[in-house]
C-alpha cells in the first residue's frame, strides 16, 4: 500500500512539472525575429533549483539529470550566439602555378601608379600582409633573379656599374612603363561629376588597414613632413582603361588598336608575349652593350723608394722623353732606365734637400729644385751639372719647361721665367699668389702657363706676361693638380685639396668653368692620356686610389688601389700607356692604364711603316 502511494505521488509530481513547462513561454526565437531574446543563466539555475526543491526527497536518476543539464546548457549557448557575418565577396585569386599572368578580359589594360604621400599616419594592421597579386608576382621573381646575379658578380667587378644601371632601368620600366608614375587625387572616393570610366579605385582588401583621406583645408593636423608616419601598405593603385569616343560614337581604346568586341590586334602587346617582362624591358636586355676597356688593377712593377717625402707641395717624380724616370729621394736624385731596368744615381746635394724634379721636353737635361731656393740644371747622359740659378728665398716645389724657358715656383710666392741659354738668372718675375706655389704646367701649343697655389687660387698667364690672364677662385683648397688637354685647345683641368675634392675643367678662352666633378677625396695629381680622351687622377685620404676617367662624361673607367699613403706623385711614360705613382709608403708602382694609339694599335700598320712603303722604288 505504501509503495503504491509513493509511485502515485512521484508520477503526479512529474506530471505537474511537465504542465508547468508547457505553461511557461518558449525560449526559442521565432524564424522572422532579427535578434533572439537574451536569457540569463541565473534564471535557469533558479528554475532547476526550484524543481529540485519540489521533488523533495524523491529519488532522482543521476544519468537523466546529467543529460538534461547538458541539453539545457547547449540550448542556452545556441540562444546566446550572435547572428553570422554577412557573406563577403571573395577576390578572384590568380593561379600562382602558371608561368605567366593571363588576364580574364581581352581588352584589359593595366596602369599602376604610386599613391600620394599626403594622408595622415596609418596604423599598421594586425592581419597578415599579402604579396601583390597579378602581374607583379612574376615580375618580382624576374627582378629577384636579376638582383641575385648582381649580388653574385659583386660591385668590384668591371661590369658592376653597368649591371646596376641596367637593373635600375629594368625596374623602372617594369613598374612604370615608359612614363613616370602619375599621382592619384587625394580623396579616396571618386568624383561623382566624372564619368565612371575615369574613376581610380583601389583593390578592396579586408586585410589592409584603412587610411583616412587627407583634408587640405584642415589646419588642426601638422604637416606630414613634421608628423612621423608609418609606411602605407596601399603602394599601388589600379586604373581602368579610358575609352575615347570617336565620331561614330563607338568607344575606341587609347593605346592599342582593337575593335570593340574583338581581340587585341597588336602583335607586340603583352597579352601575346611569352616573356615574363615587358617588350621595352626585352629590348633593353637584348640591346648590344659596349664592353668596357679592361684595366689591370694590379701594378706590373713595384720599386722601393726610400726617403720619398710625404709632402703634398713637392713634385719629386718625372718621366723624361728619353724613357728615363727621375726620382728625388732625400738629398739625391736617382734615374731608372725602363729599357734596361738599371738604376743610377745622378747627384747628391751637400747640405740641401731635393724638392722638385722636371725633365726638359726634348733632350737629356733635367732641372732640380732645392730647399735653399736654388735651381740646378744637370746633363743626365754625362751626369754633369751645367749651371745653378738663384733668385728664390725659399724652397722650390714646382718646375715646368717650355722649350728653353724654365719656370720655377717657390714658397716665397714668386714665379720666375728663366732662359737657360742666357746668363741672366731670370727673365720675368710673376707676382700673383699669396701663398706657396705648388703647381706649374705649360701649354706648349698655345703658350699659356697655369699656376696653382696654397691660397686656393688658379691663375693662367699668357706667354711671358707679368699680368695673369685669368684668376679662378672656385677651389676651396690648395691647387696642386694641373693638366692641359692634348686633345682640345684651351681646356685646363685642375684639382683641389682635402677641403675641395673636386676636379674642374676650364675654358681659358672664355674664362669659364665648363665642368665639375666631385671625387670624394683629396686630388693630388692630374694627367691627360696622350692616346685617348681620358685622364688619370691620384688621391689622398681615405682610399689613396688612382682613378681613370672618361672625358667629358667623367665616368670611372677604373679605380686602382694599392698605396697605403697619399698618392702624391704621378708621371706618365713617353708612349702614354704606363703611369707611375709614388706615395709616402716609399714605393713606386707602375700601372698599365691606357692603350696604344689607334694608328699604332695592335695588329695595325704604324705611321713609320706607311712612310717606308711609299719610299721604296718599284
Amino acid at each position: 500500500m505504501r509503495e503504491t502511494f509513493v509511485e502515485s505521488h512521484y508520477s503526479s509530481s512529474v506530471i505537474s512539472r511537465r504542465m508547468d513547462d508547457s505553461r511557461s513561454p518558449a525560449l526559442v526565437s521565432p524564424p522572422d525575429a532579427e535578434t533572439p531574446p537574451a536569457v540569463r543563466r541565473e534564471h535557469a539555475h533558479e528554475s532547476l533549483s526550484s524543481d529540485f526543491q519540489k521533488a523533495g526527497s524523491e529519488p532522482i536518476d543521476a544519468t537523466r539529470l546529467s543529460h538534461a543539464l547538458k541539453a539545457h546548457e547547449e540550448a542556452i549557448q545556441r540562444r546566446e550566439r550572435t547572428p553570422g557575418e554577412s557573406p563577403s565577396r571573395k577576390r578572384q585569386r590568380i593561379n600562382r602555378e602558371t608561368d605567366r599572368f593571363i588576364p580574364q578580359r581581352h581588352d584589359l589594360q593595366r596602369d599602376f601608379g604610386l599613391l600620394p604621400d599626403q594622408s595622415s599616419p596609418a596604423t599598421p594592421s594586425r592581419a597578415k600582409t599579402r604579396t601583390p597579386q597579378g602581374v607583379l608576382d612574376f615580375q618580382q621573381s624576374e627582378l629577384r633573379c636579376a638582383a641575385s646575379e648582381l649580388e653574385r658578380d659583386g660591385p668590384d667587378s668591371h661590369l658592376g656599374e653597368e649591371q646596376n644601371r641596367t637593373f635600375e632601368s629594368l625596374l623602372h620600366t617594369e613598374l612604370f612603363g615608359s612614363s613616370m608614375p602619375h599621382q592619384t587625387p587625394p580623396a579616396l572616393s571618386p568624383d561623382p561629376t566624372l564619368p565612371p570610366s575615369t574613376h581610380s579605385t583601389t583593390v578592396n582588401d579586408p586585410s589592409r588597414s584603412r587610411t583616412p583621406p587627407y583634408n587640405a583645408t584642415s589646419s588642426s593636423l601638422p604637416p606630414s613632413s613634421l608628423t612621423p608616419s608609418t609606411p602605407h601598405k596601399n603602394l599601388f593603385t589600379y586604373k581602368s582603361p579610358q575609352h575615347h569616343t570617336n565620331i561614330s560614337g563607338h568607344p575606341t581604346p587609347s593605346r592599342t588598336p582593337q575593335s570593340r568586341h574583338g581581340a587585341n590586334l597588336n602583335v607586340h602587346s603583352d597579352l601575346y608575349s611569352l616573356s615574363p617582362v615587358r617588350l621595352d624591358s626585352q629590348r633593353l636586355l637584348l640591346s648590344p652593350r659596349k664592353t668596357p676597356r679592361p684595366v689591370s688593377k694590379v701594378p706590373f712593377k713595384v720599386l722601393d723608394a726610400p726617403d720619398l717625402a710625404d709632402d703634398f707641395y713637392l713634385n719629386l717624380v718625372d718621366w723624361g722623353s728619353s724613357d728615363i724616370l727621375g726620382v728625388g729621394l732625400g738629398s739625391s736624385v736617382y734615374m731608372w732606365n725602363s729599357s734596361s731596368g738599371r738604376v743610377n744615381q745622378l747627384c747628391e746635394l751637400q747640405d740641401d734637400v731635393v724638392t722638385s724634379v722636371s725633365w726638359i721636353g726634348r733632350g737629356s737635361h733635367v732641372a732640380i729644385g732645392t730647399t735653399k731656393g736654388l735651381v740646378q740644371i744637370w746633363d743626365a747622359e754625362r751626369c754633369r751639372r751645367l749651371r745653378t740659378m738663384t733668385g728664390h728665398t725659399a724652397r722650390v716645389g714646382a718646375l715646368a719647361w717650355n722649350d728653353h724657358i724654365l719656370t720655377s715656383g717657390s714658397r716665397d710666392r714668386l714665379i720666375y721665367h728663366r732662359d737657360v741659354r742666357q746668363p741672366d738668372q731670370f727673365l720675368r718675375k710673376l707676382v700673383g699668389h699669396k701663398q706657396e706655389v705648388c703647381g706649374l704646367r705649360w701649354n706648349t701649343d698655345d703658350g699659356q702657363l697655369a699656376s696653382g697655389g696654397n691660397d686656393n687660387k688658379l691663375m693662367v698667364w699668357d706667354k711671358l706676361s707679368e699680368t695673369p690672364l685669368h684668376k679662378f677662385s672656385d677651389h676651396t683648397a690648395a691647387v696642386k693638380a694641373i693638366a692641359w688637354s692634348p686633345h682640345q685647345r684651351c681646356l685646363l683641368a685642375s684639382g683641389g685639396g682635402t677641403a675641395d675634392r673636386t676636379i674642374k675643367f676650364w675654358n681659358t678662352q672664355t674664362g669659364k668653368c665648363v665642368h665639375e666633378t666631385d671625387t670624394g677625396s683629396q686630388v693630388c695629381n692630374l694627367a691627360w692620356s696622350k692616346n685617348s680622351n681620358e685622364l688619370v687622377s691620384t688621391h689622398g685620404y681615405s682610399q689613396n686610389q688612382i682613378v681613370v676617367w672618361k672625358y667629358p662624361s667623367m665616368t670611372q673607367v677604373a679605380s686602382l688601389t694599392g698605396h697605403t699613403y697619399r698618392v702624391l706623385y704621378l708621371a706618365m711614360s713617353p708612349d702614354g700607356q704606363t703611369v707611375v705613382t709614388g706615395a709616402g709608403d716609399e714605393t713606386l708602382r707602375f700601372w698599365k692604364c691606357f692603350g696604344k694609339r689607334e694608328r699604332d694599335g695592335v695588329g695595325g700598320e704604324s705611321a713609320s711603316s706607311k712612310m717606308q712603303r711609299y719610299s721604296m722604288i718599284r
